[in-house]
């Protein structure tokens, strides 16, 4: 206290001054403090000049440095490979340049880990640029089709980096690059649409695959109306399997059943579904891919697995048989149309007709011609 002020030592420094007191240091003691302070900026100047060292004396071995990493993870991954191959009965594929991929009980190999034991259903594929180019996969949601596609896509990379692979024999006929369209998703960031980025890595697809290439295109068109998508993913198969550049290997999912009718006009092409089956109502997945087109897509009973309130189901159910109903009869008018506009042929051509196949157009000057097709429009109408 500022009271006793005189009883401070001589040697005390005073630093400050209170209302009601006096705070003091001593030469040591402001010495200390110096050292302290200072110590941080050594800290960091020592640490600074050792890891410099180190660097340098790195660098005069970084050749060798690189060459060791670069041995070491090459020796993890083969290790890795062949540990899975002996521990989930990996096969040895055969490579070729024929271009043929034939897969016995072929697997996927992370879904097999994830489910349990024993329950992963195998499934075989063939695919030869000569005979079986493009596979037309239909089938329900939920019943596997995407996991099959990449599933044969993972098989044919793991065997053209090394690997063993997880099927009981494969033969793989070796592919340049292997092109994908599976799932659905935007990119906001570019303003892009799902359907239109779906559009634009089908055409970057397209426009870089070759004859040795492998395609993977899963639900292509569906991101639009089912007529335009329709469409499109019938015309983009039939260019797949007609271009003289293409002609690769390419497994094609869809949910359009039309698209089952391209086997009969492109030789290429085969049909395969994923099976499933109803029992009392209820649909029973498979797994398991079989030649043929699948007869209807299920997507009330996957609705009602994903849990959707039985009012919608029941509702859903009346609006489904409602439009086939609808479907029915249209096609039926159809047929009697068809069958009437054969018989009109038999009639007596009309005499506008017969006057029109007597023009002379060439002859007929523009304002001419107009007016005749006025008049014959006219005289059709009434």
């Amino acid at each position: 206290s500022r009271a006793n002020s005189d009883l401070v030592p001589k040697e005390y420094i005073r630093k400050q001054t209170l209302v009601a007191s006096e705070r003091y240091i001593t030469p040591e003691m402001k010495q200390l403090e110096a050292e302290i302070l200072g110590a941080r900026n050594r800290i960091e100047e020592v640490e600074s000049r050792i890891f410099n060292q180190i660097c340098n004396q790195v660098s005069l071995e970084t050749e060798g440095l690189m060459k060791s990493a670069e041995a070491a993870a090459m020796l993890d991954v083969f290790d890795s490979l062949g540990i899975i191959a002996s521990e989930k009965g990996y096969v040895r594929p055969e490579l070729n340049n024929q271009g043929r991929i034939e897969i016995e009980a072929g697997r996927h190999p992370v879904v097999e880990r994830i489910v349990d034991t024993g329950s992963y259903i195998p499934n075989d594929t063939i695919l030869d640029p000569k005979d079986t180019q493009l596979i037309m996969l239909t089938g329900p949601n939920m019943s596997g089709k995407s996991t099959y596609l990449r599933q044969v896509g993972l098989i044919t990379l793991m065997a053209q980096i090394g690997s063993f692979v997880p099927a009981k024999s494969a033969v793989i006929g070796v592919v340049d690059r292997i092109f994908t369209r599976v799932g659905l998703q935007d990119d906001l960031t570019v303003g892009q649409s799902t359907f239109m980025l779906e559009m634009v890595e089908t055409a970057s697809i397209l426009n870089q695959a070759s004859r040795n290439s492998l395609i993977i295109l899963d639900e292509i068109g569906r991101g639009t109306s089912t007529y335009d998508g329709l469409a499109i993913a019938r015309s983009v198969a039939e260019y797949i399997h007609n271009h003289p550049k293409l002609g690769c290997k390419t497994l094609f999912a869809t949910h359009y059943h039309e698209l089952t009718d391209l086997s009969d006009n492109l030789p290429r092409v085969r049909n395969f579904h994923v099976s499933v089956t109803e029992n009392d109502g209820n649909v029973i997945f498979l797994r398991r891919v079989m030649p043929g087109g699948a007869d209807k897509s299920y997507g009330v009973h996957v609705a009602r697995l994903a849990g959707l309130p039985s009012t919608i189901i029941n509702r859903a159910w009346e609006i489904l048989h409602d439009l086939e109903d609808k479907e029915d009869e249209l096609s039926s008018l159809n047929e009697d149309d068809s069958k009437g506009f054969q018989l009109s042929l038999l009639a007596e051509t009309p005499e506008y007709i017969k006057e029109l196949q007597r023009l002379d157009v060439m002859s007929m000057t523009p304002l001419e011609a107009i007016t005749k097709l006025y008049e014959l429009q006219r005289r059709s109408q009434d």
